[in-house]
C-alpha cells in the first residue's frame, strides 16, 4: 500500500484558493489528497482506491501518498499534533 520508490506527486498534486477551501487535491479534479488517504485507508489497496474515484488512476492515488510523506518529511502539518 505503500507509494513505490521515487513516485513524484509533483505536476498532479495542486492546492487552489477557490477548489475546496485551498486543500491539496489531484490536478484537474476536486478530488483532495484527504479524501484519497481517507479511502486508501478503508480499502487497503491502490487500485480499489483508484476505481472509486472515476476521474483518477492508480499513479494519482500513488501521487497522493507521496505528497503526505513528503509533508511529514517537512513538517508541513505540525498543526494536526496536539501540543501536550
Amino acid at each position: 500500500m505503500t507509494a513505490q520508490p521515487g513516485a513524484s506527486w509533483h505536476g498532479r498534486i495542486t492546492s487552489q484558493p477557490d477548489v475546496l477551501g485551498g486543500k491539496p487535491c489531484l490536478d484537474g479534479t476536486r478530488v483532495s489528497v484527504e479524501a484519497v488517504l481517507d479511502t486508501l485507508g478503508a480499502t487497503g489497496s491502490i487500485a480499489e482506491t483508484a476505481a472509486q474515484f472515476p476521474r483518477i488512476a492508480e499513479d494519482d492515488v500513488r501521487a497522493a501518498l507521496a505528497y503526505a510523506a513528503d509533508a511529514l518529511r517537512n513538517d508541513d502539518l505540525e498543526f494536526l499534533i496536539p501540543v501536550r
